[in-house]
């Protein structure tokens, strides 16, 4: 038996209790649902449709979600879960000091340039999760900026960052968290100025504090 009533390990209502299944048949339901999402925005969307982009029925889409609100929220931890990968790739890489940092930037900014519709969409739709979801897209948002804040604090040891405490390298992560989304909410105007290489560019070298890697004065 594959079926069981209760919740998975994200608290969302499932019938299945297979993990390996319900991975599988989630990253159906997303892979179908972004496209919806954005041609036609999350409230008309209808399930129906959700279910016939995914090859589900409609019994078999809420076999894995209880409602469609389930659905954005999957949509929201995906882009979270696909952008710490990419960050935790660059971070298990060898690179130290500035090198590491602009490689963080770098992967940080491509992401959000590569999800520009996804991540747009995110925060255009997210107020119509219920209290519960959007207090678990909010900690992911602060998970993403302290992954940041935590390759700071280790690739500059606090030798090395002048007169910068822990509130100011905590600020710079935020700092380019915020970055990276502006390129999303202003990419209709920035891209008509920048390529994403030179936007990457120029914000890393304003991102640089003067102080991270020289000595105290």
């Amino acid at each position: 038996m594959n079926k069981t009533g209760g919740n998975d390990n994200r608290g969302i209502s499932t019938q299945i209790k297979n993990p390996d299944l319900i991975r599988k048949r989630r990253k159906q339901i997303i892979d179908a649902v972004v496209p919806l999402f954005i041609e036609k925005g999350f409230h008309k969307t209808t399930t129906r449709q959700i279910a016939l982009a995914a090859g589900f029925s409609i019994g078999t889409l809420y076999e894995y979600v209880a409602c469609k609100e389930d659905v954005l929220y999957l949509v929201c931890e995906d882009i979270h879960d696909k952008v710490a990968e990419g960050i935790g790739h660059v971070l298990s890489s060898h690179k130290e000091g500035r090198e590491a940092l602009s490689a963080i930037i770098r992967e940080y900014f491509t992401v959000c340039h590569r999800m520009s519709d996804v991540i747009l969409l995110m925060y255009q739709e997210t107020h119509a999760l219920p209290s519960q979801w959007i207090e678990k897209v909010l900690t992911n948002e602060l998970r993403i900026t302290g992954i940041i804040q935590e390759a700071l604090h280790r690739i500059f040891p606090s030798s090395e960052t002048g007169r910068l405490n822990t509130a100011g390298l905590n600020l710079i992560a935020h700092n380019i968290t915020v970055l990276g989304h502006m390129w999303v909410f202003r990419r209709w105007a920035l891209s008509r100025v920048f390529s994403i290489g030179e936007y990457i560019e120029l914000q890393t070298k304003l991102i640089f504090p003067e102080t991270i890697g020289s000595q105290t004065e």
